[in-house]
């Protein structure tokens, strides 16, 4: 695990394929998983974003929580099993994007990320707006936040043709600025935006919805 860059600490190593698992087993539980939450377990931390009820999360626990991610995986659990359904969202999006917290920061994007994943019925316009702040947020060095940003990116620019052109369009302006970071960022969202794979699914749905 920290060869992965996870954090070893309070960790019993249950995989996530286990944890997925007993998930299934327990069905939602708002309760149970906050005091999974507050156990401070490295896997009940993940067990709980996989079973906590997203109707009934508030701003304070999310603040809450993302104020205790001390590991990248923990955030992305949480972002991709939990916070992307909650009506919070993408007001959490925005404020946490611009906030000092390597984990907190990550949080945004890899939030972003998920959004772009799994919410089928946004409007573009929610992504372009993302968009803005992935050209802002690009240039913080920081390897868990850029490695986010650029995860932000991709997924975006996966959603459809026009959030296609949209993406590369980002990528090639953050691609002319000198942080290092930046143009990483930009070289690799590029490398598969643009390519072939990637350029016959979005054509061949775009077929498919406009047929």
């Amino acid at each position: 695990m920290a060869r992965f860059g996870i954090n070893p600490e309070n960790t019993y190593g249950i995989s996530i394929p286990d944890l997925r698992r007993i998930a299934k087993e327990l069905g939602r539980n708002h309760v149970l998983a906050l005091q999974l939450w507050r156990s401070g377990i490295h896997e009940a931390r993940i067990l709980a974003s996989m079973i906590d009820d997203p109707q009934k999360v508030i701003s304070s626990q999310m603040e809450r929580w993302v104020g205790d991610f001390d590991s990248w995986d923990v955030c992305d659990q949480c972002c991709s099993n939990l916070f992307d359904k909650t009506a919070l969202a993408r007001t959490k999006v925005v404020e946490w994007s611009s906030r000092k917290e390597e984990f907190v920061k990550r949080a945004a994007f890899a939030l972003m990320a998920a959004l772009a994943a799994h919410d089928k019925t946004a409007d573009d316009a929610q992504f372009k707006r993302f968009l803005k702040i992935i050209s802002v947020q690009s240039k913080d060095e920081r390897n868990f936040v850029k490695k986010a940003v650029n995860w932000a990116l991709r997924g975006i620019g996966k959603r459809n043709s026009d959030l296609n052109k949209a993406a590369v369009a980002t990528a090639n302006k953050i691609q002319k600025h000198p942080s290092k970071a930046a143009r990483w960022i930009a070289s690799d969202a590029l490398r598969e935006l643009t390519s072939q794979a990637v350029q016959q699914r979005l054509n061949k749905q775009g077929k498919a919805e406009s047929g």
